[in-house]
């Protein structure tokens, strides 16, 4: 019989622990970032799951030791933690330190690293950092990225878990593309034709009639040939669905409420990453401004002298001067823009009878970009089962979506968050492929 205990955790301990430890003997693990080897001994600055640690070792004996360390060695580290002598801000907890009694190597990389992860900003055409990707991403800025995303992600995980909603998970092979068209990939389903999910949608709204309130944090697939900084064939889309709303403007202001808790989380969490990004953290007022799709082609054409008023949709241009408009005009570095087009939305988003061929349906513009599309579903079944027709789609091959509206739904609606999308806006970056840790575009495929 094996025994497993919780002995020996003294590995898994956080930043936090570490500050309210000194003067007290540790052992821990990690793998060496860097060395600063001076006439005294060394500086030797730990990745850990926790961040980074830096670790100060004598000469006195350990002249061997140190001229076998190297970077990207597993090490175990016995040492006593004090308050750090001299506060590098590159490193977290910069508060304190290990003064280590020993070290000893657990593993060690078979050739060195081609690049040099050790510099304080990993200066590497995007081919390149993508390429290495199992590498490139153990340097702090770019494991930094991933971070906040994360804490975005939780946020929008506490946020909605606080307010009833139910976390769901829905299939990614499906029947039938949720937003139809031809950027869908098909696969093989045994003999038979399948489709990668572009949407949760189908299942959301399944989930109205189960729990009422649901969400989903999860990958969608996008066969988009195109190839833009903004754009990925994978991506992380976090939704949610809501039962009996009053209108698509209820799901509008709980996105901010949501957004405003993602924002704190982030803050919170990684206070750190965001510094040593240079982040300028987005605020978010009592309220986000909001204007129809034909007022915002109003102001484009205005500011641009471009006339814009017959497109169905906003170009790139667009949401850029529209973010700086609202920026200046309203103070908001958000922006809602809502009806548009029956023929620019997907078949179940419902129609405003007050405003026939435009929907009940938004996008968010954020510092330029579109990161969130959403609006108000048809819940009932003639409806839906109308506007396919309308569509040119046969309700027979939705007949399994179709039960939810069939059994019965209450007034719906929801949306998508591009994860990607928002954390690059956050952090200025200006291709999402830097915000996604490995990336999937229609040239690539590795790593």
């Amino acid at each position: 019989m094996i025994g497993i205990s919780d002995k020996g955790m003294t590995n898994l301990l956080s930043a936090e622990t570490l500050e309210g430890m000194a003067g007290e003997k540790v052992t821990l693990h990690g793998v060496i970032q860097r060395i600063r080897c001076l006439g005294w001994g060394a500086f030797i600055v730990l990745r850990r799951h926790d961040g980074l640690l830096q670790c100060v070792m004598g000469n006195d004996g350990n002249e061997e030791i140190l001229d076998n360390l190297d970077v990207e060695q597993s090490v175990e580290v016995t040492g006593t933690v004090k308050e750090a002598g001299i506060k590098d801000n590159s490193i977290h907890p910069a508060s304190v330190e290990i003064h280590v009694d020993s070290i000893d190597i657990i593993s060690a990389p078979a050739v060195q690293p081609p690049v040099d992860t050790t510099k304080k900003v990993l200066d590497l055409h995007i081919d390149t950092n993508l390429d290495l990707r199992p590498l490139s991403l153990r340097h702090p800025g770019e494991r930094a990225r991933l971070k906040i995303a994360e804490s975005f992600a939780l946020g929008f995980r506490e946020s909605l878990s606080n307010m009833g909603f139910t976390e769901i998970r829905t299939p990614k092979i499906c029947s039938a593309g949720a937003e139809g068209g031809a950027n869908i990939f098909k696969v093989d389903y045994f003999g038979r034709p399948a489709f990668l999910a572009q949407s949760p949608q189908f299942y959301k709204q399944m989930g109205v009639g189960i729990f009422e309130r649901v969400f989903e944090v999860g990958p969608v697939f996008r066969a988009e040939p195109h190839q833009t900084s903004r754009h990925i064939n994978e991506y992380t889309s976090l939704d949610f669905e809501m039962g009996f709303i009053d209108g698509f403007e209820d799901v509008m202001a709980l996105e901010v409420a949501v957004l405003r808790h993602c924002l704190y989380r982030v803050r919170k969490n990684t206070s750190y990453e965001l510094e040593m990004l240079g982040a300028k953290m987005p605020e978010i007022g009592e309220q986000i401004p909001s204007i129809t799709l034909e007022e915002a082609h109003r102001i484009t054409s205005e500011i641009s002298g471009k006339n814009c008023m017959r497109e169905p949709d906003l170009e790139p241009e667009e949401e850029k001067i529209l973010c700086r408009y609202s920026k200046e005009e309203w103070g908001s570095e958000f922006l809602f823009v809502t009806h548009f087009p029956t023929e620019k939305r997907p078949f179940y988003t419902m129609d405003d009878p007050a405003n026939p061929g435009t929907t009940l349906s938004f996008d968010l513009l954020f510092r330029g970009l579109e990161v969130t599309t959403g609006g108000q579903r048809i819940h009932e079944y003639e409806m839906q089962v109308e506007k396919m027709k309308k569509f040119g789609l046969d309700p027979d091959d939705f007949e399994s979506y179709l039960q939810a509206h069939k059994y019965g739904l209450p007034p719906h609606g929801g949306l998508a968050i591009g994860l990607e999308r928002m954390t690059a806006r956050i952090l200025d970056v200006d291709n999402i492929r830097l915000t996604t840790m490995f990336p999937r575009d229609a040239k690539r495929l590795t790593p």
